[in-house]
């Protein structure tokens, strides 16, 4: 009854330049210990081989550091790994893999299936039929191959590949590297693993993509998860199970402020977030200064409780109530420079809105320092 662990697109050497770099660091340092995770998992569920269907690296050019790193980073776990090249890290003649090699890296449990062919586990009782990536970009059905591969009697055919099953995927995803829908009943497979979509997917009882165990991107894809695959026989339906393996949530939300109630629950659901996670706010509409207070207030909080915490609020004009401006004692010049600054913030120059609001802001805070305002608000 085997029993393995079929994850994906570790993409380890990835860079994360849109965020502060302890931030970008601290998320590229995820990528490893998700690998640490995977092992102990594999581990904990008693799996017999731990599969991996492409794009374990990045890049071909990631450090001779970070290749051991991966590597040591499987220690965790004991049994079989097969290795999968993908298109991120195909196997070319001169490779990320061949550089592993050379560096001596590589374990003698880690199979690297660099050509096309069977990686027969028969203590584990799997054939693993491979469809490596020889370069980037392809344009046929490398799982074609899989159709005329035997296998020893009494293994259970998996077939791993990386690539895009056709027709089922995202608008724009079947572009290379196809993959036919119906290839697991062509080629008599128990289970086709594959790699390429970062979210777990099931295609059909026996083929899935994993996703990559550490979600990288604000898309709802389910991402952060691992499969745990079981198969009582050759010819038996797998029985898949979904094991959660990120460290961080990647949320993003889009609101729209329109009035007080609406700033209530985007509040209330920012300080119910669970942490750690990676949290990209885009605020529009209108709020007042006490909104204003409670926003900052509460993006401060969040801020020190996630990993990011990024908030764009060039759409959110600051629109002080008649009441805020008559405590503020805005009277003559500074009355008018604040009502000049309100109406500058719908322009449609985004860079001028932007300076306007900021510009708001720093004069309301200081005059609401300087009446004392701000203390009567907080007590």
């Amino acid at each position: 009854m085997p029993r393995f662990l079929h994850t994906a697109d570790w993409q380890i050497g990835r860079y994360y330049s849109r965020f502060e770099n302890d931030d970008g660091v601290a998320l590229a340092e995820a990528r490893f210990t998700a690998i640490e995770r995977l092992a102990r998992l594999a581990v904990d569920e008693r799996c017999d081989a731990v599969l991996v269907a492409g794009d374990v690296f990045d890049a071909q050019t990631v450090s001779d550091r970070a290749i051991r790193r991966v590597f040591n980073a499987m220690a965790g776990f004991s049994g079989p790994w097969v290795l999968l090249p993908g298109n991120h890290d195909a196997a070319l003649a001169e490779s990320v893999w061949t550089r592993a090699r050379r560096l001596n890296a590589v374990p003698d449990n880690a199979h690297l299936a660099l050509e096309p062919g069977v990686v027969e586990l028969r203590q584990q009782s799997l054939a693993v039929l491979a469809a490596p990536l020889t370069q980037r970009h392809t344009h046929s059905d490398l799982t074609e191959g899989f159709d005329e591969l035997e296998t020893a009697e009494g293994l259970v055919r998996v077939g791993l590949a990386h690539g895009s099953v056709q027709g089922l995927l995202a608008e724009g995803i079947d572009s290379a590297n196809p993959i036919a829908a119906d290839r697991a009943v062509q080629a008599r497979l128990d289970y086709l693993a594959l790699g390429d979509w970062h979210g777990v997917k099931q295609i059909n009882s026996r083929t899935w993509y994993s996703g990559t165990p550490e979600a990288e991107r604000f898309r709802n894809n389910d991402a952060g998860v691992a499969l745990v695959v079981e198969i009582a026989s050759p010819g038996a339906e797998p029985v898949v199970t979904r094991h959660a393996t990120g460290q961080y949530a990647w949320v993003q939300w889009k609101e729209q402020i329109s009035v007080a109630t609406d700033l209530d629950e985007l509040l209330a659901r920012l300080s119910e977030l669970s942490a750690p996670a990676v949290v990209d706010l885009k605020l529009s509409g209108v709020v007042d200064l006490a909104g204003e207070r409670r926003l900052l207030q509460a993006l401060s909080v969040a801020e020190a409780k996630h990993r990011s915490v990024q908030c764009d609020r060039s759409g959110l004009s600051l629109q002080p109530t008649d009441d805020d401006i008559a405590a503020l004692n805005a009277d003559g010049y500074l009355g008018e420079v604040i009502a000049d600054l309100r109406e500058l913030q719908v322009s449609e120059d985004q860079s001028r809105a932007q300076t306007s609001r900021e510009a708001l802001a720093i004069l309301t805070t200081v005059l609401m320092e300087r009446t004392g305002t701000t203390e009567e608000a907080s007590s």
